[in-house]
């Protein structure tokens, strides 16, 4: 895509007239596992029988993925919350991999007589596949839908530290140490692990090499756990994990591994664990599989007490938050006044030259990130 170029905060206001709501997508039947599959690994070459491979995930739901549902739920909150503060937006809903397809919203968003859209995409942080592939998908659509230069489509900021994003996290640790606590689990026994999608290191680095060799991903990561684990309360320890690694051995992904620690925690004497989502906006397959069955699963074969907290899904705050990003480009909110409950935030409203540029994917990986 062409670079864009211009001021990193947008502080003027702009009349938009609709919001498109941009997420990944997932099947929603047998049937259509393979296919969505295919589009996730499209020009990789990849074939059927090593997506058959990784289909077992979702076909252990019987071929569906919840990322859907959700996000009906969550367009569904949106208009809601829009409609009680009498904001006039309606609200669009496109995926990247599987139907509905984002050309189709920003066409639909077209013939109702929108064209100055807003996007909001499911995905907190700042990396390609979370942040500059959206605005790509964007570009994707108006060039697919030939309204390129007829239709206008931004996005809001990465929200990583927006406190709609994070209040559910900490509400959800804290509920969870406490239970934990009540059944008698001593704080020096337990331990909290934020889990997020590992990402090769190149492109970790990509999303900023000035924060480190895990780049402006990791530093946003640790940041916000930073944060939740101070809003909670929680004296207990801590430690960035990461999940649903794929390719080949050889090519560097952020470690470590969640099951890998967990193993080892017996050793240092953990006792229980809250596992946090960090990085995930819904309870997608990502979530359900990776953490609700193999890191659970890891945790009771080492004799470990696990609870998972909720991610943001349809919480109040989470859905009221996505409403005021939107009113900051709607308003054009000065820097100053935005809220941002680390030092790296409020971050960047478009896209620095080079920043989170894409990594070629192994050609083996047949894993998507929900």
């Amino acid at each position: 895509m062409t670079e864009q170029l211009g001021p990193e905060h947008v502080e003027t206001p702009v009349t938009y007239d609709a919001i498109v709501l941009a997420s990944f997508g997932g099947p929603e039947g047998q049937d259509d596992v393979i296919p969505f599959l295919r589009n996730v690994t499209r020009g990789r070459g990849i074939p059927d029988e090593r997506l058959e491979e990784v289909a077992h995930h979702y076909r252990h739901y019987g071929g569906v993925s919840p990322i859907n549902q959700q996000n009906r739920e969550l367009k569904a909150a949106l208009e809601a919350e829009l409609a009680a503060r009498g904001i006039d937006l309606p609200v669009y809903w496109g995926n990247r991999n599987w139907g509905p397809y984002l050309p189709e919203a920003v066409q639909q968003a077209y013939d109702d007589g929108h064209r100055t859209l807003i996007g909001v995409a499911t995905s907190a942080y700042a990396s390609y596949s979370s942040c500059r592939q959206y605005t790509e998908d964007f570009v994707n659509a108006l060039e697919t839908t030939g309204l390129s230069g007829e239709v206008r489509l931004d996005k809001v900021r990465p929200y990583f530290d927006h406190p709609g994003f994070v209040t559910p996290f900490v509400e959800g640790l804290r509920a969870a140490l406490a239970e934990l606590a009540e059944k008698g689990h001593a704080p020096e026994r337990t331990k909290v692990l934020f889990a997020t999608h590992s990402i090769p290191t190149a492109a970790a680095v990509a999303s900023g090499p000035q924060f480190g060799p895990g780049g402006a991903y990791e530093a946003q990561h640790l940041a916000v756990a930073e944060v939740v684990m101070r809003e909670a309360g929680a004296g207990v320890a801590w430690e960035l994990v990461y999940q649903s690694r794929s390719g080949p051995p050889s090519q560097p992904w952020l470690e470590p591994d969640i099951n890998d620690v967990i193993e080892k925690l017996p050793e240092q004497g953990v006792e229980a664990i809250v596992i946090v989502p960090l990085g995930f906006v819904s309870d997608h397959m990502e979530v359900l599989w990776d953490l609700d069955n193999e890191a659970l699963d890891t945790a009771a074969e080492a004799g470990i007490v696990a609870r998972r907290i909720p991610t943001p899904g349809v919480h109040p705050a989470f859905v009221a938050g996505l409403v005021d990003l939107v009113l900051e480009r709607v308003n054009g909110t000065p820097v100053a006044q935005r809220p941002a409950l680390t030092s790296l935030g409020p971050w960047f409203d478009v896209c620095r030259p080079g920043c989170c540029v894409g990594v070629e994917a192994p050609a083996s990986s047949a894993r998507g990130a929900e």
